[in-house]
């Protein structure tokens, strides 16, 4: 059976800064849900625990405190509106989440791609060949934690944010035994891959660079969710087309499907 697109675990609201987005809200994320059918969507605005040193400037004022203010989510019936958040993984590796937080969410996204933040979890003067090498040890750090792996996600792993314009370039250097190495340890882990690149804009050749590590993530037993990673309501505007494309592309069925 194809794989449903009825999941989004990767959405903003106004609390995180890179958002502040005033129509930004858990009410009209509910009414997004509503719109497309989905059945369980899952706000994940940033944060940092306070409980953990080595926060960035920028990341000290969203603690878990802070995206609390969202709570309680508004319901609807057929619809699991989830609480979670996205921390991040610094540069020596230290994870922005403690235990005690971890037990309070619902799902836990933790992006391993954010190479955007120069000083904070790369040095920032990184090529192509040592982005890819960082690419590598930073997912195998997060699979070799204690974490509760059947509510964490690793978040956008093809994002431009690896290098902006020249993340493909990028994926181009890492080798595919090494994909192997790494989505049969996330598969035997359990922790779930998201699916948000823009299929929609990508020519055959991008695509080609793009899908393979989802193609192999797949072939390895890997299980996936969707994630708009909407910032704004105009981020839903073509998230379901998007979806639906990308389910294609990867011929994904309803047994490749994450479930928290």
């Amino acid at each position: 059976m194809r794989y449903i697109a009825d999941n989004d675990l990767h959405i903003h609201s106004f609390l995180s800064s890179c958002s502040r987005c005033e129509e930004q809200t858990p009410e009209n994320i509910l009414k997004y849900a509503e719109n497309n059918g989905l059945k369980t969507v899952c706000l994940t605005d940033h944060m940092w625990d306070s409980r953990v040193e080595g926060a960035s400037k920028w990341y000290s004022p969203q603690t878990f405190e802070h995206i609390s203010a969202s709570l309680p989510l508004p319901k609807k019936d057929g619809i699991r509106f989830l609480f979670g958040c996205e921390t991040d993984l610094s540069r020596d590796l230290t994870l922005g989440i403690s235990r005690e937080v971890m037990e309070k969410v619902d799902f836990i996204i933790i992006p391993t791609t954010h190479m955007h933040m120069g000083g904070f979890t790369v040095k920032g003067d990184e090529n192509a060949e040592e982005r890819a090498k960082l690419w590598s040890d930073r997912f195998d750090a997060v699979l070799d934690m204690d974490l509760p792996f059947h509510k964490v996600g690793v978040a956008h792993l093809t994002c431009p944010l690896i290098y902006r314009e020249h993340y493909l370039d990028v994926l181009k250097c890492i080798p595919e035994n090494e994909y192997h190495r790494l989505f049969c340890k996330a598969a035997d882990k359990g922790i779930g891959i998201e699916l948000n690149f823009n299929s929609l804009r990508l020519s055959e050749a991008e695509a080609e660079i793009e899908l393979l590590p989802y193609k192999i993530a797949k072939e390895e037993g890997c299980k996936f969710y969707f994630g708009s990673d909407a910032h704004s309501p105009a981020g839903f505007d073509r998230a379901k087309e998007n979806f639906e494309n990308i389910i294609t592309l990867l011929d994904l069925k309803e047994e490749d499907k994450f479930i928290i």
